[in-house]
């Protein structure tokens, strides 16, 4: 088992390769079907949110989704948008400091949700500008993180 300091290498090392040359409408869709695709394949009961400057390009809740599933996607979303890094390498970043989301920033625990499953948007030489984010693979801590990255991986490998 890897340690959380050498998973938040990884996850660093991911976000410095996994860039897009531009994010348009399209990108987000044709993205956004990589992920259905291999969501149905697996018979994963999901929800996926692809949002680009607080503008949502893409949703889509396969079967067993349910409304608890927006609710982690709002709040993923939020701790990549707000942290600039996956929602898996933020809750890492705070757990392994033994400290809550907020201390003393003007944000809430309960707005944040700091776990994996939300990979920013980012644009090679421009910085974050969005998420992709799913909801609802329980196997493991890092299932949603995982099954985010491969898609991405497989967009960018075309």
């Amino acid at each position: 088992m890897s340690s959380n300091k050498e998973i938040m290498k990884e996850l660093i090392r991911q976000e410095n390769t996994l860039q897009f040359s531009e994010f348009t409408n399209e990108t987000a869709l044709q993205l956004g079907m990589i992920m259905v695709n291999n969501a149905k394949k697996n018979s994963y009961p999901i929800a996926i949110d692809i949002s680009r400057n607080g503008q949502r390009l893409f949703y889509y809740a396969l079967e067993g989704a349910n409304v608890d599933n927006e609710y982690w996607i709002a709040g993923k979303a939020r701790a990549v948008n707000r942290f600039g890094r996956s929602s898996f390498y933020v809750g890492l970043y705070h757990r392994e400091r033994g400290i809550k989301i907020d201390p003393g920033w003007p944000i809430s625990n309960a707005e944040y949700a700091p776990y994996s499953g939300s990979f920013p948007i980012i644009i090679r030489n421009v910085g974050p500008v969005g998420t992709i984010t799913v909801s609802g693979l329980t196997d493991t801590a890092e299932a949603d993180h995982n099954f985010v990255v491969e898609a991405v991986q497989e967009y960018l490998s075309k």
